[in-house]
């Protein structure tokens, strides 16, 4: 855990103990932390710190594996299954732990049991919930379980689903420590565990974290991903694809459509001549996104989707759905709660360990973009649509390229912008994927002449910004090498035939 998070600890504790708040000193009190989380759950969230004094003093304690394994068995404990997150923090002062367990608020589960019993937070206490409160509370989770996420999917059988990825969540929540290691390899078991089945049917939650088949019934998990030329939707289609795919796979997808879109760049460590590329925008930031935009958007409109977009000037990523009542725009850019839409889909994500933290993916992402050196992204709502738009340099995608005059032009000639691209930049350019030197990209070129290959094709092409000397500093080094820049990149994607 951060020292920022760290020093966050410091000050819930120095707030003292509230509604929202309650410190333990050791887990030997585990059950009655359950109590109080219960209640948490059955309220407006909160936090219980384990290892800090009655009057705020973060002690810590030792925690061992069989520790954590403790507390997952009394996170079982839980009906229905809680979104209860579980953080250790190491106190490096006394090289002990504190023991963070968050409820978010918003849960729609109540009311909730622990081993059995309900129970409240009044304050600073924690008791017993009356008979007439859970039946009231039992009333309206009834009429909660109306969500879109927990109708039954109909015609949907497991069969219909990827087992392999049921499997896959099973063993990361099982590492993670959100799901008890006893659970059962059968994936219907896992199913009712994770709360997406119910008697037996699978629920749409199911079908979209796990689904197979989506046509015609579920058009609404369509991801459309696509890079535009200039800055503008009218401008021409570089690249348009559209699947329809469960939520595990959009992640995966819309990640690796964005890393073969965006250029890379690169710096070169003193005295190595291997490149540290990086993209435009941290991909800890654009996973993080897209991974809000799965959990949290509207799935009840069959014409929803999830759309990513990829301009010159910005990168915007967009999903179906207003922002749930209480959250705004402008509160995504600072501390907020957590407030989820689709708690299956969410609290599976998490289990996975996909998910650190509830409410801080946005805060994170403009944490990640600043020490990137970017700047953060800006949260807008567009015609019943959140979108995140990433205002960033993503790189020129030419309607026309270079072409490298000939041999027997005249030496101080600056490369014309002309179209096609020369079949000899193209090979210089693949060639440079790789850092090369300039004997090995003058062979790729097919060229004879060193001196005219250097001057005519190899630094014009440096000097426009699409290749790169390792060592800059030393142009006529015996150990340069030159390798695409993350604009080169770019304009090489678009050059080779599809």
């Amino acid at each position: 855990m951060t020292t920022d998070r760290v020093q966050e600890l410091r000050d819930i504790a120095a707030r003292g103990e509230s509604q929202t708040v309650e410190f333990r000193n050791t887990t030997a009190q585990l059950p009655r932390a359950g109590e109080t989380l219960c209640g948490m759950l059955n309220s407006d969230g909160g936090v219980v710190l384990i290892g800090v004094s009655a009057s705020g003093e973060l002690q810590g304690q030792d925690v061992s594996d069989s520790t954590q394994q403790e507390i997952a068995r009394m996170l079982d404990r839980f009906q229905p299954t809680a979104p209860i997150e579980l953080q250790i923090a190491l106190l490096p002062d006394l090289r002990r732990s504190v023991i963070l367990l968050e409820v978010p608020s918003g849960s729609d589960g109540a009311p909730y049991t622990d081993d059995g019993r309900a129970w409240q937070r009044t304050g600073t206490t924690t008791s017993r919930m009356p008979q007439d409160q859970y039946e009231r509370l039992l009333m309206q989770r009834q009429h909660a379980r109306r969500r879109w996420e927990n109708q039954p999917a109909v015609g949907v059988t497991l069969d219909d689903l990827d087992h392999e990825e049921i499997l896959r969540t099973r063993e990361d929540a099982i590492r993670f420590r959100r799901i008890s290691a006893g659970t059962s390899r059968d994936v219907g078991d896992i199913l009712d565990r994770l709360g997406l089945r119910h008697d037996g049917q699978i629920t749409q939650a199911a079908q979209v974290l796990y689904g197979l088949r989506f046509l015609p019934d579920y058009p609404q998990v369509r991801v459309k991903m696509g890079r535009f030329r200039g800055t503008k939707i009218t401008g021409d289609i570089l690249d348009n694809k559209q699947q329809f795919l469960h939520a595990f796979a959009v992640v995966r997808e819309a990640m690796a459509f964005l890393d073969r879109t965006l250029p890379l760049s690169g710096h070169f460590v003193t005295g190595r001549i291997q490149r540290e590329d990086r993209l435009p925008v941290p991909a800890d930031a654009l996973r993080e996104v897209i991974l809000n935009a799965v959990m949290h958007r509207d799935y009840s409109n069959p014409g929803g989707d999830i759309s990513i977009a990829v301009f010159d000037d910005r990168i915007e990523i967009s999903s179906y759905g207003n922002l749930l009542p209480g959250v705004t725009p402008e509160l995504l850019s600072g501390p907020h709660k957590s407030i989820l839409r689709n708690p299956l889909i969410a609290q599976t994500f998490h289990r996975t360990g996909a998910v650190k933290t509830w409410g801080r993916g946005t805060n994170r992402v403009i944490e990640v973009c600043r020490e990137h050196g970017v700047e953060p992204p800006v949260f807008e709502l567009q015609s019943h649509c959140v979108v995140v738009r990433f205002p960033v340099k993503v790189g020129p995608t030419p309607q026309v390229t270079p072409q490298v005059t000939p041999q027997d032009a005249p030496q101080d000639v600056v490369p014309e912008v002309q179209s096609p691209l020369s079949s000899k930049v193209i090979a210089i350019l693949a060639a440079a994927m790789e850092p090369r030197n300039l004997a090995e990209l003058q062979l790729a070129a097919g060229l004879k002449d060193r001196k005219n290959f250097r001057l005519k094709h190899l630094e014009p092409l440096v000097d426009i910004g699409w290749l790169q000397m390792t060592i800059p500093d030393k142009p006529r080094s015996s150990l340069q090498r030159y390798v695409l820049t993350g604009e080169g990149r770019t304009v090489l994607s678009l050059a080779r035939p599809k």
